[in-house]
């Protein structure tokens, strides 16, 4: 694990850099949950971050470092809309500026909150464009700096921070439970987890239509698949990063799916019970939870990593 590309000290790192810039999220308890599941569940509550989402952690943390020439010609991003919020916003707090590649058909909320922190949107067919590739093209004609969402170490360690206070706050958890899309929360996460408690369960969650992780830890290679068609639209990936997967799959354990009927009864309940919004790829590990998919578990810290959903999508998925 030592010869990994992000360390436990590159994850202390990031934290010391968030401390009183991102907002240490709470960790909330149910007794209905706990009987539904058979275990105590610990949620981390990323919905209440900066921008909505965990995301604000690694793209504050890769902007932090950034030199002056950089963020006086601007940042460049591309993202389904909760990174392209959260570069817009680390942009603005270091007074740079941030030009998003985003999917057309990305949420209105989502682009209408990424224009409200200053950003220029450019948008591309998720379906027949690569993002990686316009995305490039886009920060060098230019001359942007490009921070992507999960392939960059300082944006993985930022991510990591995550898990770091959730271990902080709850000791001896067994098991530690994220979403997996681009595999950058959870690449993050295990390496604060397994950095802190090497015998600690680390375990993704993907959607049923989505589950190029699944598939590439399987094979022992990266695997690519057809753009994912789910509700879930933060975790729409269709091939893990190289950088996250090369930590991934070192250190997460298993990987579980759900459904999106799951993931829209998880969303309910959180509504419901726990009075809490969550989008759909939020709500996985909650999914997962309540589906009895982390057999053996009895003290699980999940890391419901956001909230950004509109009002009217909300109520017509559920």
């Amino acid at each position: 694990m030592s010869t990994l590309p992000v360390s436990l000290a590159d994850v202390r790192e990031a934290a010391a850099r968030l401390a009183g810039v991102a907002h240490r999220t709470p960790v909330l308890r149910s007794r209905q949950l706990d009987q539904l599941v058979g275990a105590e569940v610990h949620l981390k509550c990323e919905n209440f971050q900066r921008i909505g989402a965990f995301k604000f952690r690694g793209a504050y943390n890769a902007v932090s470092r950034l030199s002056e020439a950089q963020l006086r010609k601007g940042i460049a991003a591309y993202s389904s809309g909760n990174h392209a919020q959260a570069v817009a916003l680390a942009a603005r707090e270091f007074g740079s500026t941030a030009v998003i590649l985003v999917p057309a058909d990305t949420p209105q909320s989502k682009k209408d909150a990424t224009a409200g922190y200053g950003a220029e949107l450019v948008t591309y067919d998720r379906f027949t464009g690569d993002r990686v590739a316009i995305g490039n093209k886009l920060a060098a004609d230019r001359g942007l700096t490009l921070i992507p969402p999960y392939e960059h170490p300082h944006v993985i360690a930022g991510q990591g921070t995550a898990a770091l206070e959730l271990l902080e706050e709850v000791a001896e958890l067994d098991t530690v439970l994220t979403p997996i899309g681009g595999g950058g929360l959870i690449a993050g996460s295990a390496t604060a987890a397994k950095g802190i408690s090497p015998g600690i369960r680390v375990v993704g969650v993907e959607p049923a239509a989505g589950d190029d992780t699944r598939r590439s830890l399987l094979a022992g290679e990266r695997v690519r698949i057809p753009v994912p068609r789910t509700i879930a639209d933060g975790q729409a990936a269709e091939i893990p990063g190289e950088l996250t997967f090369s930590i991934n799959r070192h250190l997460v354990d298993e990987v579980v799916l759900v459904s999106d009927d799951e993931i829209r009864a998880a969303m309910r309940f959180a509504f419901e019970r726990l009075k809490i919004v969550l989008e759909p790829s939020g709500a996985t590990p909650l999914a997962a939870l309540m589906t009895g998919k982390l057999a053996g578990a009895q003290r699980v810290g999940a890391i419901l990593s956001g909230g950004n959903i509109d009002p009217e999508r909300f109520a017509s998925l559920l």
